[in-house]
């Protein structure tokens, strides 16, 4: 009942300072003016990262216990809240805030609290530093969009707190939930429409607070050295994976990577079709995902902890290769540097990736079927017979899939011809597989049904990766956000054509034109729908007309009747017969 009192308060006094910071911000002018390279749309509040840091600074020295490194804790955040706020008010050179970061966590450091993921001092020590000063740049860049770094840095600080729980670490629990509160308070007016930003104060006081307080768990060890490696990664994927993917697009397209723009993940989400509350939500539940995942790896056997955690990472690659492909840039930006002009430039770069791909999923298929197959505990003798078998199911597999044109596909455009072809040649492949296998051992030692079940789990993973930019786009895209200066649009017909001009619609907004939904004459198909849009009975067009402000309607098929058309043009609607590349 005491900790439900503090974080409650803490939610309170938080709101209220950020009320107060507002007031005082708009007052003596210190707001975020609208520009090219950034999202907001006007003038809004800075410095709400005053009213988190004070919120969090004074509560945990009032009623937090005595948790050795928490003092050191809150000095590098004071002192990068500090250098964000100065920021905020004349803006410094981006290098005294690298100097700043770099101070604050040495002084985390040097208290003892580090990652110890090699068991070499100086190693860890530098993988440390990497860890703290790039979750505070990824924080800080993940403060493009109302919402989002508030809100995902709430989420981390919730998953936090229960893995210290379960780490049987009580004293610390209480840590990152006063800072979840903290930023509570301040998500009230900064979420979808923010009427104030945290600024600079607030985005490096929250990284380094957050990936400081990592540090603290890891000095618990689980019997699963691959959830002790994984796990902070995992609770702050969301940061990473953003910050990742934003450096990567800027190299390959000419761009410094420390330049403003509208380039992140909310809003390559956004360029899809969803508004910018969908988008943030979206990824407030990824986040709590990878946070669950994080949780769920601690006490699993150390090779399905494995298994588990390379899966995660390949379905955030796979989403990462989906949102490259969103158009965000100018087209005729050069890459930078050789080894990229070159890797950019190659004519055969996709099907490199491709290859790539295959062989990480051949190759965590495999393993996952002798985990299946002996209950998550591998033989030591089993998996010596893995390791030995392993180059020849990978190549055997990856030739099989050349043989049946694999490689020939554009996953954009997936279908049932290609699932056909990955099935051929998945059961080719375990066919040759097994047979060579047994061969080499003479008919002793390997198990048969590990290559039935990796037959499965091969068809099954290289199906989804084919198909995965069509089921992002259908998961992630839904309804087109409407172009400026389009018309709304009715699809006479829905059929396989009116599917067709669907599907070109939402793909080329260059159309201008905003699909609204179906008529169509046949019964059964009325209050149905195709693709997310109603299908409605042609008696109703009038009051779509009105409802919708429809002027034209595009004729699917050319065999809706002259006659019908000029029943369109009688309620006064411009019948179009549109010819989009597939007639």
């Amino acid at each position: 009942m005491k900790n439900i009192s503090i974080i409650t308060g803490s939610v309170v006094i938080s709101f209220l300072m950020t009320l107060l910071t507002r007031r005082v911000a708009r007052r003596v002018g210190i707001i975020a003016i609208p520009r090219r390279d950034r999202w907001h749309n006007e003038p809004t509040a800075l410095l709400g990262g005053i009213g988190i840091y004070a919120t969090f600074v004074i509560t945990v020295l009032l009623v937090s216990p005595a948790i050795p490194g928490v003092t050191r804790l809150l000095l590098a955040g004071t002192l990068l809240f500090g250098v964000g706020l100065i920021d905020d008010l004349i803006q410094i050179k981006p290098y005294i805030k690298l100097a700043a970061q770099l101070v604050a966590s040495s002084a985390l450091i040097f208290s003892g609290h580090y990652l110890p993921w090699t068991g070499i001092s100086i190693i860890d020590f530098i993988i440390t530093f990497f860890w703290l000063v790039g979750i505070t740049n990824a924080i800080n860049m993940l403060d493009n969009m109302d919402g989002l770094a508030g809100g995902i840095s709430l989420i981390s600080s919730i998953f936090l707190a229960l893995n210290f729980y379960l780490n049987g670490q009580e004293g610390l629990i209480l840590l990152p939930l006063i800072l979840a509160a903290s930023i509570a308070g301040f998500l009230i007016l900064n979420f979808n429409p923010a009427t104030i930003f945290m600024g600079d104060c607030g985005s490096m006081f929250i990284g380094i607070t957050i990936s400081g307080m990592a540090l603290f768990s890891v000095q618990q060890r689980t019997r699963n050295l691959a959830a002790v490696l994984a796990t902070p990664v995992l609770i702050m994927l969301l940061p990473i994976f953003d910050t990742t993917i934003v450096t990567i697009a800027r190299k390959l397209n000419g761009r410094p990577v420390s330049q403003g723009g509208r380039d992140h993940t909310s809003h390559r989400l956004v360029a899809l079709g969803m508004s910018d509350r969908q988008a943030v939500l979206t990824l407030y539940v990824i986040s709590i995902i990878s946070g669950i995942v994080a949780l769920l790896v601690r006490d699993l056997p150390i090779g399905a902890g494995v298994a588990i955690i390379a899966s995660s990472v390949l379905t955030i690659l796979f989403f990462g290769f989906y949102l490259g492909k969103v158009g965000v840039y100018d087209e005729n930006a050069a890459p930078t540097g050789t080894l990229i002009r070159k890797l950019s430039s190659h004519p055969y770069r996709r099907r490199l990736v491709e290859v790539i791909i295959d062989f990480i999923l051949i190759s965590l298929c495999y393993y996952v079927s002798y985990l299946l197959r002996f209950d998550g505990l591998l033989p030591s003798e089993q998996f010596m017979i893995f390791l030995r078998t392993l180059p020849y199911v990978v190549a055997i597999h990856l030739f099989c899939f050349l043989l049946f044109g694999l490689y020939r596909g554009i996953w954009k455009y997936a279908g049932v011809e290609d699932l056909v072809s990955i099935g051929k040649g998945t059961m080719t492949g375990a066919i040759l597989s097994i047979t060579f296998v047994l061969f080499l051992y003479k008919f002793t030692g390997p198990s048969r049904s590990i290559f039935i079940i990796n037959l499965i789990l091969v068809t099954m993973a290289v199906s989804i990766s084919r198909i995965s930019f069509r089921l992002f786009s259908t998961v992630l895209s839904g309804r087109r956000l409407a172009q400026p200066g389009s018309r709304a649009v009715l699809i006479y017909g829905a059929g396989n054509r009116g599917e067709l001009i669907l599907r070109e619609l939402l793909q080329n907004p260059d159309h201008l034109y905003d699909p609204v939904g179906f008529i169509d004459d046949d019964p059964s198909k009325f209050g149905k729908s195709l693709r997310g849009y109603p299908i409605h009975d042609a008696a109703h067009l009038s009051k779509l007309k009105r409802e919708f402000q429809i002027s034209e309607v595009l004729l699917s098929s050319p065999r809706i009747s002259e006659e019908k058309a000029a029943g369109l043009e009688s309620l006064g609607f411009r019948p179009l017969r549109p010819k989009f590349g597939f007639e």
